[in-house]
């Protein structure tokens, strides 16, 4: 299935086969891998992934870092760290907010032009996922206002609950 605009789509599916310049990887602040979307993307790149990682040295929450894709069909990996859920009082909001406006600024700083999103923490981060996908939303629509030279952003939902509720945040 599939929403979409002009330049925003979500779709439901496997964000290491999506055809884009770069994927986002919901990484931890190692930057070494790890479960969920992390794992994946890591297993599908490759050991080299793991080796361009250890170079960066590690991310902040909220921040951004870009490394090559290597073994990816996406030619550029974007890594940023979620914050973990703890209830909604310790500044997560801004912080996921951070997540999407510091990967879309990366992503327009290397000329990038199409990219996708997973839904950032909320996995074993657990972000509640209507709050995460209405964040996911707002905060990509007023990116790509800001970064015109980004032409297509794909927030790829793993999963039926996910889809639906990204599918939520983008009708309203």
């Amino acid at each position: 299935m599939r929403f979409s605009s002009d330049r925003l789509a979500v779709v439901e599916g496997d964000i290491t086969l999506m055809a884009v310049e770069a994927i986002v990887n919901a990484a931890n602040e190692s930057l070494l891998g790890g479960g969920g979307v992390d794992g994946a993307i890591h297993r599908v790149a490759g050991a080299q992934l793991l080796e361009a990682c250890r170079k960066i040295g590690g991310c902040p929450t909220g921040e951004a870092r870009i490394t090559p894709g290597f073994n990816l069909p996406a030619k550029w990996v974007i890594h940023t760290v979620g914050p973990v859920w703890r209830g909604g009082g310790a500044g997560e909001a801004q912080l996921l907010q951070s997540c999407y406006r510091n990967s879309m600024a990366l992503a327009a700083e290397n000329r990038i032009k199409s990219l996708a999103f997973p839904a950032i923490s909320c996995g074993v981060y657990g972000y509640p996922v209507d709050q995460a996908a209405h964040i996911a939303v707002q905060t990509v629509r007023e990116s790509l206002a800001a970064f015109p030279a980004i032409e297509s952003v794909k927030l790829v939902c793993f999963g039926k609950i996910i889809f639906d509720a990204y599918q939520t945040a983008y009708s309203q």
